[in-house]
């Protein structure tokens, strides 16, 4: 009874082979009979003494190689003086195909892998859904013109609220703008400080409190303006940088 033989480099015979050829830097179509013949026969040697069951593949194989290696020593010169086929070459083409196929189970694994991750619904049975009949709207003539009348209606509403909003939002100013605000108001005073709530158009429109509060700190990273505030919550007081604008 043979037994399936798998290490931790290679699977089979022919797996075997190609490790061999491969960690011997050989190409395939050219391959040293003889070294890959001896390191094949030590590798099975190292299987039995580890009481591994070797199976009648790996000993085929072993005896294709013996005999390959003694057909390399003989001459390949016909007394026709033709040249024989190289003995190779059978061997090489069966290690070529090994080598795809194995490359093509490969990938053929990974794909089953990725497919295992892939949850999918099992299809329903629709017809108790598809056989019901048509339900139909029960509403008299008047009835519907009222309805789509008052359809129409917050249609026309919602699209003048939008367009109101999209001007009302065109009109706020933004930092910039409010920059230059600031600064022409503090130049045109007669005093040197003014307040927070001064600089307020609107008490209760909060952009303007937001954009003028960011506008006020933008200036004050830019050294334009000092700010002073005594306590938690109390009065933002604005001064010029005089020191700043005398060095400008």
């Amino acid at each position: 009874m043979s037994y399936k033989v798998k290490l931790k480099e290679f699977e089979g015979p022919f797996d075997l082979l190609v490790y061999l050829i491969e960690n011997a830097e050989m190409n395939i179509y050219d391959i040293r009979v003889s070294e890959i013949t001896e390191q094949y026969l030590k590798q099975i040697e190292e299987m039995k003494e580890l009481n591994i069951v070797v199976g009648a593949e790996f000993l085929v194989l072993a005896a294709t190689l013996i005999e390959l290696k003694s057909k390399m020593l003989l001459p390949r010169i016909r007394p026709d003086g033709e040249e024989e086929p190289d003995p190779r070459t059978d061997l090489v083409q069966k290690l070529v195909e090994y080598t795809k196929f194995k490359k093509l189970a490969g990938v053929l694994e990974e794909q089953r892998g990725f497919a295992v991750k892939i949850l999918e619904k099992p299809q329903e049975d629709l017809m108790p859904f598809t056989e019901e009949p048509d339900i139909y709207l029960q509403m008299d003539m008047k009835k519907f013109i009222t309805a789509f009348g008052n359809f129409i209606y917050r249609k026309r509403k919602d699209a003048e609220l939008k367009a109101r909003y999209e001007m009302l939002e065109r009109d706020k100013e933004t930092v910039e703008s409010k920059i230059l605000y600031i600064t022409g108001a503090l130049h045109k005073i007669q005093k040197k400080i003014i307040k927070f709530k001064d600089l307020i158009v609107d008490n209760d429109d909060k952009y303007d409190k937001i954009v003028t509060f960011i506008s006020l700190l933008e200036m004050a990273k830019n050294r334009k303006v000092k700010l002073k505030q005594k306590g938690n919550y109390g009065e933002i007081q604005i001064q010029l940088d005089e020191e700043r604008v005398n060095v400008q």
